[in-house]
């Protein structure tokens, strides 16, 4: 089951509407939403890895509490630390109603790096999670929207939710393995019941057409005749005005419609996944074992990984292959294409797969690259 289908049910069905305006609840096996952040894994995460504010706010009775109720101070070599998280005090106001927000969990927690990085692929928007643990009868935000879509779904305990839709006003019981889609905009709240809760949220944040569009308005605006002044004296006679601004828009049309629509959707995707930071996960132990890969050694890929393959433009002298990873490029030459298109389209493999297009010593040399890159790991 990939990371949209956990969520949503049938990703294909899902992508072709995923902008509707409407909540869409989802029943899936609560192991596997429960396994993405457990309870015990908020305590392991607040008692022992030392976070530090931002990643954490508290909030009761809709009301962000300010962070020096629950941080504090050290030093580490010498040097000051502060926004250090007080596991104590942290329990104290979660004890008293305080409702704990772990923000920025894709960054950090890899169970929710590799969800998030799966669904930036699948929908080609930007995401994010945060996780609320809420006390028993307790709410820690008031009725609000959001600018951005929601996945919400249950991982400790149940929590009642209130859903406006249009002039309708759902309550929605959130309990492991019923996940929620919010449309942006969606007003809501919620509150705990008789035992704490523990939710997760991944936010969608859209990449809409009003950017895009400002994107390829700016390309055509690149002209330098656009920099030249207004005429002097417009201001008494408009129409000194009107006629150049009339031959300005003409221009500025025509420059739009020379812009290739198939170049721009490449250049689009070549930047949303250059965007993307890598996750490393296990990246230290395929460097230190890379000398021992051999043509039988199994590799897959990385779950947080894109591989878009980019053929030369064509241009003189141009017989490069690029590689889009996310946050980097790779140039190699146009004679990898094939091999690259088998690497791409299998999740596993092994250095001797590649034996159509490339010798033992060529192939091996590839996989360790690849390895290296944090396109493939060792799989162990």
């Amino acid at each position: 089951m990939n990371h949209l289908e956990l969520l949503s049910g049938d990703a294909q069905a899902f992508k072709d509407k995923v902008w509707a305006s409407h909540v869409h609840l989802h029943h899936t096996d609560p192991a596997a939403l429960v396994g993405l952040l457990s309870l015990d894994d908020v305590d392991h995460l607040l008692t022992s890895v030392a976070l530090r504010t931002p990643a954490l706010r508290l909030a009761k009775d809709g009301s962000v509490l300010p962070a020096a109720q629950f941080t504090r101070s050290a030093s580490m070599a010498g040097s000051p630390l502060t926004g250090l998280v007080d596991a104590r005090k942290v329990f104290d106001l979660f004890d008293s109603g305080a409702t704990v927000v772990l923000q920025g969990l894709h960054r950090y927690w890899p169970p929710l790096t590799e969800l998030v990085r799966g669904l930036e692929l699948a929908l080609g928007h930007p995401c994010q999670a945060n996780a609320y643990l809420t006390p028993p009868g307790s709410q820690g935000f008031a009725r609000h929207s959001d600018t951005h879509d929601v996945f919400v779904f249950q991982t400790h305990g149940r929590k009642q939710w209130e859903v406006v839709e249009g002039d309708e006003e759902r309550q929605v019981m959130l309990e492991p393995g019923l996940s929620m889609y919010l449309p942006t905009g969606t007003p809501h709240s919620a509150r705990s019941q008789d035992t704490t809760s523990l939710h997760v949220t991944v936010g969608v944040n859209q990449l809409t057409w009003r950017r895009l569009l400002r994107q390829v308005s700016d390309e055509a605006l690149a002209d330098e005749r656009y920099d030249a002044p207004l005429p002097a004296g417009y201001v008494d006679d408009p129409s000194r005005l009107a006629d150049v601004l009339a031959e300005q828009v003409g221009a500025f049309t025509r420059a739009v419609s020379d812009l290739d629509p198939t170049t721009l959707a490449d250049e689009r995707a070549a930047a949303f996944l250059r965007e993307r930071t890598p996750a490393l996960r296990g990246g230290l132990l395929d460097r230190v074992a890379l000398d021992a890969l051999s043509d039988d050694t199994r590799v897959e890929h990385r779950p947080t990984a894109a591989c878009v393959l980019v053929p030369a433009a064509g241009a003189p002298g141009d017989d490069r292959l690029t590689v889009l990873l996310g946050d980097r490029e790779l140039r190699m030459p146009s004679r990898l294409a094939a091999a690259m298109a088998f690497v791409r389209d299998h999740p596993e493999l092994r250095a001797a797969d590649l034996a159509p297009w490339l010798d033992e010593q060529s192939r091996l040399v590839l996989v360790r690259r690849l390895v290296r890159e944090g396109l493939l790991r060792i799989v162990r």
